[in-house]
């Protein structure tokens, strides 16, 4: 596994805040991942992001192949090879493995129901262009959300290729990995454990969550991620945020051009924060070694550059967030 622009430091290194989620993830999930490491820069973001995980995709008793299909959907919708990866091969640990493959080889699930939500995860890329709705469960959405995040966060800062020359994209590697972690996936989790990682002074959580850890999880990691926000200017800001909701997920033709045409009118000192972004947003595996050296001109450590990648992928997340809480209005 590489990272694109940085190397965390070693997880067994980790002190505070980033500790404390590293032991929940080796107690619950598959470790300290390098999903999470690379957000380890920023504890703050990296917590919240971890909560919104934990109590989406694993707490709780929903089905959670319903939700392993949505986060394989929903990274498969935005191009995150390296989620769809490791999500078919949770796929596998639950002992779904036909369904795993089906979604390996971008299928459709034979089974009806699993095919509704698998689409229903599929249009929330362009929420406005489908007039797309929530008719799930809290944890089922809250997955939905989480993985629009992390796909944006992982496709920028790491290496689509989980194993050396894209070996988990052996039929074989996905389903003896599965069966690797079966026990850990398939062990129920307590809702709310994660809470007590979270700052207390986040905003109430969403109406679609009704109250449940996995509400207060999203409204932390959006307060959280918005921040990265301050690292660029009026016009800047509103040129994300504008461009969010004009182009409604759309996938870029060209996304180098793209973003070069859409911050013209933004202040020189925060085009190239702008740039990425937009990219962050739209297209995060097309930011460039070239767009990252330019900020770091300005902005020479590691813990800027996540925090502005997170405000372009929480600025997208919103948006379907956004289209999400209308619905229940």
């Amino acid at each position: 596994m590489t990272y694109r622009f940085f190397t965390p430091t070693r997880a067994s290194a980790a002190t505070g805040l980033t500790a404390d989620v590293y032991r929940q993830l080796r107690d619950e999930f598959l470790g300290p991942v390098p999903t999470f490491q690379a957000l380890s820069a920023v504890p703050e973001l990296l917590a919240p992001t971890w909560a919104l995980m934990r109590e989406a995709l694993l707490a709780g008793d929903a089905s959670r192949v319903d939700r392993e299909l949505v986060a394989s959907a929903v990274s498969r919708a935005n191009r995150c090879r390296f989620c769809v990866d490791a999500h078919v091969m949770l796929l596998h640990a639950l002992g779904e493995h036909a369904l795993a493959e089906v979604i390996a080889r971008g299928g459709t699930p034979p089974e009806p129901r699993h095919a509704e939500l698998v689409a229903w995860a599929e249009a929330s890329r362009s929420p406005v262009a489908a007039a797309w709705t929530g008719r799930y469960r809290p944890e089922v959405t809250g997955t939905l959300l989480a993985f629009h995040f992390i796909n944006r966060i992982v496709s920028a800062l790491l290496d689509p290729d989980l194993l050396p020359g894209g070996l988990q994209r052996s039929p074989v590697v996905r389903s003896v990995g599965g069966r690797l972690y079966a026990r850990t996936a398939r062990e129920p989790k307590e809702p709310g454990r994660s809470l007590p990682l979270l700052d207390a002074g986040t905003t109430a959580p969403p109406a679609w969550a009704e109250d449940r850890p996995v509400g207060v999880a999203y409204a932390s990691l959006r307060t959280a991620a918005l921040r990265g926000g301050n690292l660029l200017g009026d016009v800047a800001r509103r040129t994300v945020e504008a461009t969010v909701r004009w182009e409604d997920g759309q996938f870029p033709a060209r996304p180098a051009e793209w973003a070069v045409d859409l911050v013209r009118d933004v202040p020189g000192t925060d085009r190239v924060g702008t740039r990425i972004a937009l990219l962050a947003a739209f297209a995060p595996s097309a930011i460039s070694a070239g767009d990252v050296a330019l900020w770091r001109l300005s902005h020479p450590g590691d813990a800027d550059l996540v925090r502005l990648v997170a405000y372009g992928a929480i600025t997208a997340t919103d948006h379907v967030a956004r289209a999400l809480s209308a619905a229940h209005l």
